[in-house]
């Protein structure tokens, strides 16, 4: 059979229906793509992972339009401290803006999130998911993606054993546009591309001890925030969770074997420390070891990979789980674009392009965590404690830790990304735009991404963005579903009639920043009130002009995204006035 006439089953298949896998099939769902979803496992086995995430995964949770949901089951705001052995405290890490629009600290467990998320793709219909199925086969070609798969019998989690689902007969399979493996790190899709990691295990093993308290959490009160034991002797992680649950991490010092440490009397021992053993259940107990390695390639063909799948993360900034999370995020839009035949499949080689770098910076910044954290040489932890405190004491460097600034901030690298390149080290390209509480034109306070939309989006910035558009650049932007905004400081909007902007323009969303962040951000970017910025459907500025520029900013998208502009001319094009007319004439 011709692989013309082969039809496809869904656009776009996403095998494993871990966190990233998950958002992913959200993004995907609402934007309109039929999506299936190939999970090897029958049902959640139940275990905690990831314990964190931050304010920039909750931005993406908006998008996916579940994050007051997701919020709902997680510890907000949670400081984090680098602590001593007697629980004195190092220093502490709390950041109360909210650049994002979310805490930038969220602690979660992740059978809670896994669950609702499973549960909210209930609201597209155009989503399917199949469990227990194991994928066993990719067969691409020039149109799409043949899966085969089969009935995975289950998996022994060691406390928790799946049982066998029923055989359904041979082998099946599905056909997609694309397919995307957030299979996790020992991915099967990977494997079946024959993809190779690199970078490094770690053999520093770590015991981890899940526990739930059994008096409601009283036992637990002593331990309100997440915690570094910064202990020569017994390095310890101490993470509270929601409703009741914990998690202590211990790292095994030379000579302690992974039979001693998971030894319940080990373990009773160690929780000693910490909480009465009587009073808390044991959920899991595994000696682990990590690493810290990256996909040679992120993308084959039409097969592209997510989260571990692609990069492996150490725990110690508990980005893991968040970098597939930003993964999803890059990819979705991209895909849908792609499916839609609004853009080219060359837009999907950005993906590995913007992201694989930024994954790199957090891998290492985990790794450096461990490092300072986990030091046993005695005289080199006083050294360390010495040089914190002093750095503590100083206006920037303090702050700089305190708040936790030393995290990767999401930026993209010069000449990797979609946008126009940074005129200055702070120029805005290739970085999310904040996310401050907007006053609209009906006086609702909402947030801005709900306003921006799930496609492109121009703002001005004092100025009306559409003035200086010509048919060419409003064709453009109307093909990629954008939205048309300006921004004024709270209290500024104009007053008056103002007719001469001719009703054959695109609609206009008129908006207040409550907050002036905005105006912040703009200064801060070397802007000023007259710019216009073009927003990515992922929210990353793609460029930040003056309005007389913004043809050009929309002719360098147009090629950057390789659109083939159409002849047909904009209705009403030859009766609007000017770019320079309009910032010239009389208020």
């Amino acid at each position: 059979m011709s692989t013309e006439t082969l039809t496809l089953d869904t656009d776009i298949i996403i095998v494993g229906m871990g966190p990233t896998g998950l958002t992913l099939a959200h993004l995907l769902g609402r934007r309109g793509c039929r999506v299936t979803v190939l999970e090897r496992e029958p049902a959640f086995y139940g275990n905690a992972r990831a314990v964190y995430t931050d304010d920039e995964c909750m931005r993406i949770f908006q998008a996916a339009n579940m994050a007051s949901e997701l919020e709902a089951d997680m510890n907000i705001d949670l400081p984090v401290q680098w602590v001593f052995k007697d629980g004195t405290v190092l220093a502490q890490f709390v950041r109360a803006d909210r650049p994002n629009g979310w805490a930038a600290s969220n602690f979660l467990y992740q059978p809670f999130l896994e669950t609702r998320m499973e549960a909210l793709l209930s609201r597209y219909p155009n989503i399917r998911v199949l469990r227990g199925r194991e994928v066993t086969l990719l067969d691409q070609d020039e149109n799409g993606v043949t899966v085969f798969h089969a009935r995975n019998c289950g998996t022994d989690y060691g406390q928790i054993t799946l049982e066998p689902v029923a055989s359904q007969g041979d082998e099946q399979s599905l056909r997609a546009r694309y397919v995307v493996g957030c299979d996790g790190g020992r991915s099967l899709v990977r494997s079946l591309l024959g993809i190779k990691l690199s970078g490094k295990s770690f053999p520093n093993p770590w015991l981890v001890v899940d526990i739930k308290a059994l008096d409601d959490g009283e036992c637990l009160r002593h331990l309100p925030y997440f915690n570094f034991y910064c202990d020569p002797e017994c390095p310890t992680v101490s993470c509270p969770q929601p409703a009741g649950h914990h998690r202590f991490e211990f790292m095994l010092m030379p000579g302690q074997t992974r039979e001693h440490m998971e030894d319940p009397a080990t373990i009773r021992s160690l929780l000693a420390k910490h909480v009465d053993p009587a009073k808390v259940e044991i959920l899991r107990k595994l000696v682990y070891t990590f690493n810290a390695l990256v996909a040679e390639r992120w993308r084959d063909r039409r097969v592209l990979m997510a989260g571990d799948a692609a990069h492996m993360t150490p725990q110690f900034m508990g980005q893991g789980m968040s970098s597939g999370i930003r993964d999803a995020y890059n990819l979705a839009w991209k895909l849908d674009a792609v499916v839609s035949g609004r853009l080219d499949d060359r837009v999907l080689d950005s993906y590995e392009r913007e992201r694989k770098p930024h994954a790199k910076e957090m891998i290492d910044i985990s790794v450096a965590m461990k490092d300072f954290v986990s030091m046993a040489n005695p005289l080199l932890a006083l050294l360390r404690n010495a040089v914190v405190r002093i750095m503590l004491r100083l206006p920037y460097a303090g702050s700089y830790i305190r708040e936790g600034r030393f995290k990767p901030p999401p930026t993209y690298a010069p000449g990797s990304y979609l946008g126009l390149p940074r005129r200055r080290r702070s120029g805005s390209e290739g970085r999310p735009i904040p996310q401050p509480l907007m006053r609209t034109s009906e006086g609702r306070r909402v947030m801005l991404d709900n306003v921006l939309g799930e496609q492109f989006a121009v703002i001005g910035f004092g100025v009306d963005p559409r003035i200086g558009l010509d048919a060419r650049a409003i064709e453009t932007l109307n093909n990629l579903g954008t939205r048309y905004l300006t921004v004024y400081d709270l209290g500024r909007r104009p007053q008056g009639n103002d007719d001469r902007l001719r009703s054959t323009l695109p609609a206009l969303i008129e908006i207040e920043d409550l907050s002036g962040e905005l105006d912040r951000w703009l200064r801060r970017s070397g802007a000023r009130v007259g710019a216009v910025a073009v927003i990515r459907p992922d929210k990353f500025v793609f460029a930040l002009v003056p309005v007389v520029e913004l043809p050009g900013a929309v002719t360098e998208l147009r090629h950057q995204l390789g659109l083939q502009p159409s002849a047909a001319p904009c209705p009403g094009a030859a009766d609007r006035p000017s770019c320079e007319e309009l910032l010239h004439a009389p208020s």
